[in-house]
């Protein structure tokens, strides 16, 4: 599977978008206060304070360029979104391996979280269960060996 699309739910749209304001606005005059300050000190060769405020100048510029792409290319998802027998993204899927079933969400890579069992659809488990149906069989490479599981349910 070839995608460069980001999926987002609309929730994690929003949050991006309320942190991508805060950094153009608070943060950068912040950010640009304390260089002032720093540059007011004198020497800038030597001035700790200067080069912390430029360092956190491009932390903050680098953020701004990485959520400015995010939401512009950004794809949003809802459990409602996908295909109803297809696992795509949105979509929850109970799978089996060996007896055990368990139940995964599938998700764009930036709200992937193991843990919650939100899983990429970038990843090896995401890009082998993409596109399959109730009742396949899919596998995958892990650093394990191959991993194979039946899809029970589709959500």
């Amino acid at each position: 599977m070839k995608n460069d699309n980001e999926y987002l739910t609309q929730e994690k749209f929003d949050e991006f978008t309320k942190e991508l304001a805060l950094l153009k606005g608070t943060r950068r005059k912040e950010v640009a206060e304390s260089l002032e300050y720093a540059k007011s000190l004198g020497d800038l060769s030597e001035n700790a304070e200067y080069h912390e405020a430029r360092d956190n100048q491009a932390t903050i510029e680098d953020r701004i360029a990485k959520l400015e792409s995010l939401l512009k290319n950004a794809q949003i998802v809802s459990e409602k979104s996908h295909v109803g027998d297809v696992v795509s993204v949105g979509s929850v899927v109970t799978v089996e391996k060996e007896g055990k079933k368990a139940i995964y969400n599938i998700v764009g890579s930036e709200e992937a979280d193991v843990v919650g069992n939100k899983i990429s659809i970038k990843s090896p488990f995401g890009q082998a269960i993409f596109g399959k149906k109730k009742g396949e069989k899919f596998s995958f490479q892990a650093p394990a060996g191959e991993i194979s599981y039946l899809i029970v349910d589709i959500k």
